[in-house]
């Protein structure tokens, strides 16, 4: 048996089939482990979230903000849809509700059962332990995963702010926070102030803003992290963090590590995409 952790799909279904047969993927025995974004500008988003859907206990993932925008897009949302949007195959399929009613239910983190492994989207903010982080991650799941999600979608979930965590936050500002954490973060500050903007490699970053995972102070460095979402950041396996975005959609690479044998596999991808902000 091996566990394989999937970099972000974003759509690209042929190159996942392609990576499977390349790790000679067992469907009876493997778990594949996905970190999030499997929709959204990339061909084949509907394939994509069948395929993970279908996987059933031998699959796993976490929300990542192009899912979450997937959500938005069903409850009705418009001010947030973009011309490179995939979406509109999901939103017509006859098994859409199956589909978005398995979404919502998705988790923002996954812990491993054995080992001291995590797995989220975009990170974790420094001043969070795990078990804070978990715990954190649950309140946001809760609401999902209520009868009432849609309104919660469209009325509370979406926005920039508050950018800056304190214990001291209730209600949606809390909430909000949660989710730009573990689905929008790249950089932030020691206080976990988080900035948006920013959305390239972190070469001769000079400001008080550094990778949420670069702070000597990090609290849960006790854990394994993994994480997709920023796929210019290239290949990380370093301060007990392990990078997983490798830029299938924009021609680079799809990767699976191993945590067996803690060893990363990957195909090239051949999409003609060309990066934007995402």
């Amino acid at each position: 048996m091996a566990t394989y952790i999937i970099g972000d799909l974003q759509g690209c279904y042929d190159e996942l089939l392609k990576l499977l047969d390349h790790i000679h993927y067992n469907q009876k025995k493997d778990e594949l482990w996905f970190v999030g974004d499997i929709v959204n500008r990339g061909p084949k988003s509907l394939e994509c979230l069948r395929f993970v859907k279908n996987l059933g206990k031998k699959g796993k993932m976490v929300l990542g903000n192009h899912d979450i925008h997937l959500l938005a897009a069903y409850t009705g949302i418009k001010r947030y849809q973009s011309k490179k949007d995939t979406l509109q195959p999901i939103l017509e399929a006859k098994d859409k509700d199956e589909l978005i009613n398995w979404l919502r239910c998705q988790p923002l983190l996954i812990s491993h059962n054995h080992l001291p492994v995590v797995m989220v989207h975009a990170g974790i903010p420094p001043q969070w332990s795990i078990d804070k982080a978990k715990k954190h991650a649950k309140e946001v799941e809760i609401i999902l995963q209520a009868d009432n999600w849609q309104t919660a979608i469209r009325d509370h979930l979406f926005g920039n702010d508050p950018k800056e965590w304190q214990d001291s936050l209730e209600s949606w500002d809390k909430l909000r926070y949660i989710v730009n954490a573990f689905t929008r973060m790249r950089l932030c500050n020691k206080k976990g102030t988080l900035e948006f903007n920013h959305k390239s490699s972190v070469k001769n970053l000079n400001t008080e803003y550094q990778p949420w995972f670069n702070f000597p102070q990090r609290k849960n460095k006790n854990h394994e992290i993994f994480f997709g979402h920023w796929s210019t950041l290239g290949e990380i396996d370093n301060y007990n963090v392990h990078s997983t975005d490798t830029g299938c959609l924009w021609g680079g690479h799809l990767t699976a590590y191993c945590l067996e044998t803690q060893q990363r596999h990957f195909i090239d991808c051949n999409q003609k995409i060309k990066p934007k902000n995402t």
